[in-house]
């Protein structure tokens, strides 16, 4: 008999954004992007020199202000 489950079925631990080994290098192009994106619909603007896990935070918050988090 076969375990049929999937990777994409099992939730994945999420790890604390202070313990995160790189979150206090800059943010990358791609939360740069997407943020850029974000604020513009909620009418914020992107502060400078984010570290990767204040980026995650952001985005997170303007998910949740643009409905885009849902």
């Amino acid at each position: 008999m076969s375990d049929n489950t999937q990777l994409s079925d099992t939730p994945s631990p999420e790890k604390p954004r202070e313990d995160w080994a790189t979150g206090d290098e800059p943010m990358t192009g791609p939360q740069r992007s997407y943020l850029g994106t974000l604020a513009q619909e909620a009418g914020e603007t992107v502060p400078e020199g984010l570290t990767k896990a204040e980026a995650s935070e952001l985005i997170d918050r303007l998910q949740n202000q643009t409905g885009r988090g849902q």
